[in-house]
């Protein structure tokens, strides 16, 4: 009976293993920070023997490094040149990326594939310099330092040309649609000593000064370019900030201007007249309609013998 039982308990570890390694495996999100050569973790806490090491970035999920110990490794081609699979033990699928961008920032998931003990995984949240990624604010006053009108299809150019304390070495644009967050569209910095402009705007075209002074080009402007820009300057004695709103306005066809006017004539007249007005108004228009009918039905069957009496009589020929 003991030994039944004992099976019998074997056999409940053995059904419920499998829960309990994926409950393992499900750890809290690594974050790390957005820097040049920055590493991300991905080694597999057990022994045994390495078959797969694949990496993929949140929303598409598409790989973009994949390792196989005997066939070497692959990577896509956003990444290729950039990312290096450091392999300091035989279970380390960790990588590093250089030459980084804010385009890096985002959600990366590493899979490890092992033998005997199955899959491993890891995921690490890529940050802008070590804050949490930009969500919706919590209600804040938005004081704007310049305030641009502009009328629709027409071109503009938004500038923070900002009086900076102290020496600049990156400058990002935002933009907060109605009811949104902010959201990073440029990015200037120097490399080499040289201004170097980078554009995630789908709107217009993000152009960098020497001295990192920010503007964006817009061309035929929609209503959708309406909104909040914020430029943050980075410098030695801290960040400074200057904001920007830009209000759209409806362009009106002329067509319905001209009808709009027509229609608020009409409203006019139909206003200065009293009910008085109105019903006599009315009245005379059904009585001069009745005398028409009248006159017309008397004299129709004058009409009809003068035509009669006008016809050319038909000759028949026999």
């Amino acid at each position: 009976m003991e030994a039944v039982q004992k099976d019998h308990w074997y056999f409940v570890v053995l059904l419920f293993l499998p829960f309990i390694k994926v409950a393992v495996q499900k750890n809290e999100v690594a974050t790390v920070r957005l820097e040049e050569g920055m590493v991300l973790d991905c080694l597999c806490p057990w022994d045994g023997s390495l078959s797969l090491v694949s990496w993929t970035k949140a929303p598409d999920k598409n790989p973009i490094a994949i390792l196989h110990p005997e066939l070497g490794v692959n990577f896509s081609h956003r990444y290729r040149e950039r990312i290096e699979f450091l392999r300091t033990t035989l279970m380390d699928g960790s990588i590093s990326i250089r030459n980084v961008t804010h385009q890096d920032i985002g959600l990366y998931h590493c899979s490890v594939q092992t033998f005997p003990q199955g899959p491993w995984t890891k995921d690490i949240q890529v940050e802008d310099l070590g804050k949490a990624a930009d969500t919706p604010p919590s209600p804040e006053v938005i004081v704007a330092n310049t305030e641009l009108i502009a009328e629709e299809n027409s071109n503009l150019t938004i500038i923070c040309n900002h009086q900076h304390n102290g020496s600049v070495s990156q400058a990002l644009m935002k933009k907060m649609p109605q009811g949104q967050g902010w959201n990073t569209i440029g990015v200037c910095k120097k490399e080499g000593g040289n201004p170097v402009s980078e554009n995630y705007s789908d709107r217009g075209r993000v152009v960098c000064a020497d001295s990192l002074d920010v503007s964006l080009q817009l061309t035929a402007v929609m209503q959708e370019d309406g909104g909040y820009y914020r430029c943050i300057f980075t410098t030695d004695v801290g960040e400074q900030t200057t904001t920007v709103l830009l209000t759209v306005l409806i362009s009106v066809s002329p067509v319905l201007i001209i009808y709009q006017r027509k229609k608020n004539r009409r409203e006019e007249y139909r206003v200065k007249l009293n009910p008085h007005q109105r019903q006599v108004s009315i009245a005379l228009f059904i009585i001069s309609t009745l005398v028409f009918t009248f006159d017309t039905c008397k004299t129709l069957p004058y009409l009809l013998i003068r035509y009669a009496l006008n016809c050319n009589t038909i000759t028949f020929d026999y």
